[in-house]
């Protein structure tokens, strides 16, 4: 972020200050706290790319988390939504894609502070070892995670989610088969590789022009808990919890803490127009 913009959210972060305290204490009382679901990429100290944040800036950011929010898990996430009540500013940390050098600092330092997380991985890539296609469009070959990599963070008790098989735009995919691969075989095929369940799925690219209801209804019948977009926007309780609306991270500190405490501009985001199928609420709820 150019140095004038930095300075400028800056501004408009701390002039805002009051009115977001307002609407927090109101929602505390009303036990309607909006919960975020925060989605990473990349940690690494080239920041070649602008979803690759820092291993230094990754750890200040979830330093400054750790001191305003409870960080939960997907599940605790949805079981607060379906309640209807949340009384507290919370929220849940996610990552899209699956790469390798996520595994040498930022999921550590989230493994040994006890911080859960839900780790999206893209079926081919992970599983035949190929680059992303948007990394090697920006002249980047960046290593994708290994099934061992993946089977080791099973172990240490990472939720392990589908993110397609070919990080394809799936509001571009009509044909059935197609679409049954990149949400249901990607997912199976995971499974088999990891020897885990997997229950949630996020969204390639995640813009509501990246969303279908084909892909929406797909993902319900399929059996997964989730569905994640990432287009910003906030969880309210009492909404169904199947659509989970996600808040994309790169390394601006400023930028992050003026999107998770709640920019009074971003209050009235349109949510993706979807509804889960009817009898889809009383069968498919986390534990």
């Amino acid at each position: 972020m150019p140095l004038w913009k930095a300075v400028l959210l800056s501004l408009y972060y701390q002039a805002t200050l009051p009115l977001r305290w307002w609407n927090v204490r109101r929602a505390r009382a009303e036990g309607r706290v909006p919960l975020a679901v925060l989605c990473y990429h990349r940690t690494a100290d080239d920041v070649a790319t602008p979803w690759t944040i820092s291993n230094r800036g990754f750890a200040r950011q979830i330093r400054w988390l750790r001191r305003h929010f409870e960080l939960i898990s997907l599940a605790e996430t949805q079981r607060r939504i379906r309640s209807g009540v949340n009384r507290r500013p919370a929220l849940s940390i996610t990552f899209d894609d699956g790469y390798a050098e996520n595994c040498l600092h930022a999921l550590p330092l989230l493994l040994g502070q006890q911080i859960p997380f839900t780790y999206f991985v893209t079926a081919r890539n992970v599983l035949e070892g190929v680059p992303f296609a948007h990394d090697v469009g920006c002249g980047h070959r960046f290593p994708a995670n290994t099934a061992e990599q993946l089977r080791a963070l099973v172990a240490a008790g990472v939720q392990l989610g589908a993110h397609s098989y070919n990080h394809a735009d799936l509001a571009r995919i009509t044909d059935p088969g197609q679409l049954r691969l990149e949400l249901v075989d990607a997912r199976d095929r995971l499974q088999a590789a990891v020897g885990c369940p997997i229950r949630y799925f996020a969204f390639p690219f995640g813009q509501q022009a990246n969303l279908s209801r084909q892909a929406f209804d797909l993902a319900a019948a399929a059996g997964y808990e989730a569905a994640c977009s990432a287009y910003g926007g906030f969880n309210l309780p009492g909404q169904d919890g199947f659509h989970l609306q996600r808040i994309a991270v790169d390394a601006s500190m400023i930028r992050l803490k003026n999107r998770v405490t709640g920019d009074p501009r971003k209050r009235n985001l349109p949510r993706f127009a979807w509804e889960p199928p009817a009898g889809w609420r009383a069968s498919h709820v986390a534990p």
